[in-house]
């Protein structure tokens, strides 16, 4: 069954509708997130997408739903390295938690159209272009292989940034920090605040692991209306997840290793199904076998990771 455009209008209304009342309801104020809160509203997003996974179930059958399921693990897992960058980005402007609900709000706007963009690009060079998926296969591969022998940037300096430094010699910037307003007016010149220079930088910083994650979730499935959905339904849980895990970040100290064989499996399997579409050959490898292998990945790393803490812990108190 194909998408058709009131299904389009439908998600773009419910997505409308459920920003609306987290800015203008839930968090019409300037507040600092607690960690229970966090997690009841990641609960909430998790349990919307499962929601929303039953309906793609209904109109559109099992292979659409498993496809939705994987790509929402798939882009939800590597969201939460994006979490880690947050963390620098609001460490290195001194962002206040009571403001960083805020500039995480608009990075998701911003994301909202970012993706829609990535992915529409994705499938159409993908229909025009079948070898394209040799190229993102091994781009991913490269990805996940690279991750492994990356170092942790404990000096991130979003300074150094080539766009931030472009944005500032065209655009005045102030250090006044006494309103969470992106822009302030000083004897009639508008300045862009710290706050607005963060926002940048997390946008920048979707846009990175934008390039990592849709070519992901594009081999588990070419439908625009599946992979953008997924994408977008891990991406609104992203602010919750993100204060709901700032305090325990040492428990997936080994997720990057996760990361890297979830990325380095997924394009191998783009490769190995694309060769063998190309060639005639009645072997793919499923998506319900790239969901087991994801969560095998994830579940490992995170029980490595609270095995290896504890024992730390343990040591440090004799």
């Amino acid at each position: 069954m194909d998408v058709g455009i009131g299904f389009w209008f439908a998600f773009f209304a419910f997505v409308t509708l459920m920003l609306c009342l987290d800015l203008f309801v839930f968090h019409k104020k300037d507040k600092a997130i607690k960690v229970k809160e966090a997690l009841m509203w990641s609960v909430f997003w998790i349990l919307l997408a499962v929601a929303f996974n039953f309906g793609v179930l209904y109109f559109f059958g099992k292979t659409k739903a498993l496809e939705f399921l994987t790509g929402y693990l798939i882009e939800e897992s590597l969201s939460v390295d994006n979490l880690f960058v947050f963390i620098l980005i609001f460490g290195f402007f001194k962002i206040e938690s009571r403001f960083q609900h805020k500039i995480l709000f608009w990075g998701i706007i911003g994301a909202v159209i970012m993706r829609a963009v990535f992915i529409f690009a994705g499938v159409a060079l993908i229909h025009q272009f079948n070898w394209i998926m040799y190229l993102f296969g091994a781009f991913l591969v490269y990805t996940g292989i690279n991750l492994i022998f990356e170092k942790d940037d404990t000096e991130y300096n979003p300074n150094r940034n080539f766009f931030i430094r472009g944005f500032k010699k065209v655009f005045p910037v102030t250090d006044d920090m006494s309103h969470s307003r992106f822009f302030v007016r000083k004897e009639k010149i508008l300045y862009a605040t710290p706050f607005f220079i963060a926002l940048l930088v997390i946008e920048a910083s979707d846009l990175i692991f934008a390039v990592d994650s849709i070519p992901a979730v594009l081999s588990v499935s070419k439908d625009p209306f599946i992979v953008y959905t997924s994408n977008i339904f891990a991406i609104l849980g992203l602010r919750s997840l993100y204060f709901a895990l700032n305090g325990i970040m040492s428990y997936f100290h080994y997720l990057k290793y996760a990361l890297s064989g979830i990325l380095t499996f997924i394009g191998i399997k783009m490769c190995v199904n694309e060769f063998c579409s190309h060639f005639g050959y009645h072997f793919q490898i499923s998506n319900f076998t790239s969901l087991a292998v994801i969560v095998v990945f994830l579940t490992v790393s995170i029980l490595l990771s609270v095995v290896v803490k504890n024992r730390t812990e343990k040591s440090a108190a004799k």
